[in-house]
């Protein structure tokens, strides 16, 4: 039991140092719970391992000279580097963290196709990872750990990838793989669950235990934070919003089914539409030729505006639904693609706002997040923190043990 206790200590203290950015013990005991005894023989402990470091507090006063100089503890960023990589449809995003979080360098480069046999994506992160590790001055062998956010189904427990959009194959065990490949341990996860972790850790989700963030891209996502914790589902596909049904038989989605909220929303089902009713090129580049259509509906062209229309009440009703069933106390619309905004506008969200239960209370707020794709890569790197620091724990109670 002792041993138990002293492992939660130190996962405890960690995260609390972590989230604090900078603390002192006393403060570690009183927001914990955790003895002040025990606070000083846990961060003893991470403080002999490297984890974490003291740094002299910043104090202005009087008395500020007098007696021994106080101290906080703050993760030692120097301890790990971590990269996390965003995989979109053409290309890879990445960042560099150290273990305080500290961006270190950024990247994208493009990938050889929108979709790529696993081992051919593998390959092209593991280059990646290891020129953006060169942009900063270090070697890819001194990168602890890899993040990396793909869009589809995963089983972030063992990196197993039921389906993406990005492989060739189904149900590929890419983490395993990716580790293979670059050398060092990599931890996937689908990539709307990654902006989620981002929005906990870095933006707007930091003081709500409960939100959600729905990424609109090629696709839709939905990443979900319940009680502070990221909810993924038993099999990995939990909060897959995109592939909920919206219509009975009805319009091909790209994961194969009919009917899914993403055949009516996403790029690739407004064009497809587009190309049947309006005559709208098949040709060129697909951001193109949505801009083409949205410009379309913005000079008064009615074909192009009841395309965008009827794609915006179905997206007011899948969000309805959300809200009907979760209640959050917020709702992040987030994405590259935010910059289109037929699927948030005003009167999309008074859509919604009417089709949820109605109590006194005021609905969930619901905010526009322009992320672009270096964002959503911090995301991975941040999952990759945690993933790194378990493993250093891990270490850490071996040695203790």
């Amino acid at each position: 039991m002792a041993v138990m206790q002293r492992e939660y200590g130190r996962r405890t203290l960690l995260r609390q140092i972590r989230h604090a950015g900078r603390i002192p013990r006393i403060e570690l005991s009183d927001l914990t719970g955790i003895s002040r005894a025990t606070v000083t023989t846990i961060t003893a402990e991470l403080l002999s391992h490297g984890l974490i470091e003291e740094v002299q507090r910043d104090e202005a006063g009087p008395d500020s000279r007098r007696g021994r100089p106080r101290v906080d503890l703050k993760i030692r960023g120097a301890a790990h580097l971590v990269a996390g990589v965003k995989v979109s449809h053409h290309k890879l995003s990445l960042v560099l963290l150290d273990f305080e979080g500290e961006q270190l360098a950024a990247e994208e480069c493009d990938l050889p196709a929108p979709v790529n046999a696993p081992e051919v994506l593998a390959e092209a992160i593991r280059d990646a990872v290891s020129h953006l590790a060169t942009v900063a001055g270090r070697r890819a062998g001194e990168v602890s750990g890899v993040g990396i956010g793909i869009a589809g189904i995963v089983e972030a427990t063992d990196g197993f990838v039921h389906w993406s959009p990005s492989l060739s194959t189904r149900n590929v065990d890419f983490g395993a793989l990716l580790t293979r490949t670059l050398g060092t341990p990599c931890f996937i996860d689908n990539d709307a669950n990654l902006v989620a972790v981002a929005e906990q850790t870095f933006g707007l989700g930091r003081e709500h235990k409960d939100f959600l963030v729905v990424t609109i891209e090629s696709g839709v996502g939905l990443g979900m934070v319940i009680g502070g914790a990221l909810y993924r589902g038993t099999r990995g596909c939990g909060a897959e919003f995109g592939h909920t049904k919206v219509q009975l038989n009805g319009a091909l989605c790209r994961c194969g089914q009919r009917g899914c909220l993403e055949a009516y929303v996403a790029d690739y089902a407004l064009l497809r539409e587009a190309t049947l009713v309006s005559g709208l090129s098949a040709e060129g580049d697909a951001a193109t030729r949505v801009e083409t259509l949205l410009n379309a509906a913005r000079t008064g062209d009615a074909t192009a505006r009841s395309i965008l229309d009827r794609a915006g009440q179905i997206f007011a009703m899948g969000l309805a639904n959300l809200v009907n069933i979760f209640d959050p106390e917020l709702i992040i619309l987030a994405g590259e693609q935010m910059q289109l905004d037929h699927l948030y506008a005003d009167a999309v969200i008074d859509a919604m706002r009417k089709s949820i239960v109605q109590v006194d209370k005021a609905p969930p707020e619901v905010v526009v997040h322009k992320w672009g794709d270096l964002m959503w890569a911090r995301g991975a790197a941040a999952y990759a923190l945690d993933q790194v620091s378990e493993l250093a724990l891990d270490r850490l109670d071996k040695d203790a043990a």
